[in-house]
C-alpha cells in the first residue's frame, strides 16, 4: 500500500505537473489534499522530493510553483535527451536487441491517436515509443533517469505543438525513421534520425 507521501509524489508528479493548465501557477496544498485524500504533511513531503528534483520551485509564503522552463533549460533537456537515445539505440544494434517489434506496436497505436481529442495519449505513446529503445539498452539507472525527464518536457509546453495536426504527422514520420534505422541494425541511421527529431523538438518549443 502507498503512504500518504507517495499518493501524494505520484498524483503532482504524474497528474498536476503534466497538466498545461498548471503552467506558472503556484499549488494549493490543501486543494491537493483534499483531491487525493490525505492530509497536507503528505502534500508538503512530496513537494519538498520535486523541489528537490528541480521540478517545483519553492517560494517563501507562497508556496510551491511550476515555473515553465526556460530557453536554456530546454536545450539541456534535449541534450540529455539525445545522449541517452543515442546511446541506447548504440547499444541495443549493436547488441542486435533493438525492441523494433514493441516500438512498431507503439508507433501504431501512436498513428491511430492522431487529432486534438486525444493529444494526451498521443503524448504518452510518444514517451513509450523512445522508453521502449532506452529500457531495451537494461540499464535500471537510466530508465529511471530517461522517465523523470517526462515531467520537464511536459513543462516545456510539449503538449501545445503536439495539438497541431500537422505536428503530429512529422512526428510520426520521424519516428518511422528511427525505427527504420532500428529494423536495418544502423545505428548511425537510426542515431541521425534520433537528432532530427530532438532538434526539431526543440525548434517548435523554443518557439512557443
Amino acid at each position: 500500500m502507498q503512504s500518504g507521501r507517495e499518493k501524494a509524489y505520484a498524483y503532482l508528479k504524474d497528474s498536476v505537473l503534466t497538466d498545461p493548465e498548471m503552467q506558472n501557477r503556484f499549488l494549493s496544498e490543501q486543494e491537493i489534499a483534499d483531491r487525493i485524500g490525505v492530509s497536507r504533511t503528505p502534500i508538503r513531503e512530496a513537494l519538498l522530493l520535486l523541489a528537490a528534483e528541480d521540478l517545483v520551485r519553492l517560494v517563501p509564503k507562497r508556496g510551491a510553483h511550476i515555473a515553465p522552463l526556460s530557453g536554456r533549460e530546454i536545450g539541456e533537456l534535449m541534450e540529455m535527451r539525445g545522449l541517452i537515445e543515442r546511446f541506447a539505440a548504440e547499444r541495443t544494434t549493436g547488441r542486435g536487441t533493438a525492441p523494433v517489434e514493441e516500438m512498431a506496436e507503439i508507433l501504431a497505436e501512436q498513428d491511430a491517436l492522431r487529432g486534438e481529442d486525444t493529444v494526451n495519449d498521443f503524448i504518452a505513446a510518444d514517451h513509450r515509443f523512445h522508453a521502449a529503445l532506452v529500457a531495451a539498452v537494461g540499464n535500471s539507472l537510466m530508465s529511471r533517469q530517461y522517465d523523470a525527464l517526462r515531467s520537464r518536457q511536459i513543462r516545456a509546453g510539449m503538449s501545445a505543438p503536439y495539438r497541431s495536426g500537422i505536428r503530429q504527422d512529422e512526428v510520426l514520420a520521424e519516428h518511422r525513421q528511427i525505427l527504420d534505422g532500428l529494423v536495418a541494425g544502423d545505428a548511425a541511421a537510426a542515431c541521425a534520425a534520433i537528432d532530427s527529431h530532438i532538434q526539431a523538438t526543440q525548434r517548435i518549443l523554443l518557439a512557443a
